[in-house]
């Protein structure tokens, strides 16, 4: 398997699974397309692997959108007639 032929793989699964770090490549286990040994032993890291990945075959991700936290209400303290 060339680089190439690993990059566009791995580009693919991206696509599909969104892109990763290492551990979580890592714990996909038989589920990926290239084994992370073999591609940090063709690229020398995982952070080359990645920029290689955005500069051969750009990953499309659409943006995860995050809902703001609610805040909670404001509770007014009731003032008690001391005499």
């Amino acid at each position: 398997m060339t680089k190439n032929m690993m990059i566009k793989a791995i580009s693919e699964f991206f696509e599909k699974e969104g892109v990763m770090d290492l551990a979580e490549y890592k714990s996909r286990g038989s589920d990926v397309p290239v084994k992370d040994y073999l591609l940090r032993r063709a690229f020398g890291s995982w952070n080359r692997v990645l920029s290689v990945v955005n500069k051969r075959y750009p990953v499309s991700v659409a943006p995860v959108e995050v809902e703001a936290p609610k805040k909670a209400p404001k509770v007014k303290a009731e003032k008690e007639d001391v005499e």
